[in-house]
């Protein structure tokens, strides 16, 4: 009965995918991880949105609970679409707008943004207050992604010889037993 969620960041009619380092490429690989880790984490439907309760309870398990109005006034600050639930597309648009600035220092948003855990500051937003200087910082984090990519493979291929070492110890070892 009725399909399948998805992750809830394609857009309708699935014209295109939801890609977050594509867009926010001013986060590493990392923080978009951690964010994407929160975000599932409230997720308590897995419907690949955060409605008004589930942001309630995120926000009382960080420590800076929310009245009802504060709570509508948080998902509508970020709520590009008017459902009023967050994708996680505009939950990361939070953090994109907290590196920049853009919160103000008494919303649920900062206090969101503040008690996550996920420092944005260090590489979020580097200057994108300045157009210009955000476009070539867009040209080097997307070489900085594939650095950290080919560091993440690098570590794959490096584990999987060491377990294949163990593996190979541990047959050896067996073997003597046998006898």
């Amino acid at each position: 009965p009725g399909s399948p969620a998805g992750d809830g960041g394609g857009s309708p009619g699935g014209r295109r995918v939801f890609s977050p380092a594509g867009e926010f490429r001013e986060f590493s690989r990392r923080q978009l991880r951690d964010m994407e880790r929160l975000f599932r984490q409230y997720d308590e439907g897995k419907d690949g949105f955060i409605d008004l309760m589930e942001l309630k309870l995120m926000m009382e398990k960080l420590g800076a609970p929310q009245t009802h109005l504060g709570l509508k006034n948080m998902i509508k600050e970020v709520d590009e679409d008017l459902d009023s639930k967050l994708s996680f597309r505009e939950f990361l648009l939070i953090f994109r707008k907290a590196a920049a600035g853009e919160l103000q220092e008494d919303s649920g948003l900062h206090a969101l943004a503040r008690l996550s855990e996920i420092d944005v500051s260090t590489e979020g937003v580097k200057g994108a207050k300045n157009f210009f200087e955000a476009k070539v910082q867009a040209i080097h984090d997307a070489s900085r992604f594939e650095e950290e990519i080919k560091a993440e493979q690098e570590e794959k291929k490096k584990q999987a010889e060491e377990l294949k070492q163990r593996k190979a110890a541990f047959k050896e070892l067996q073997s003597t037993f046998k006898q």
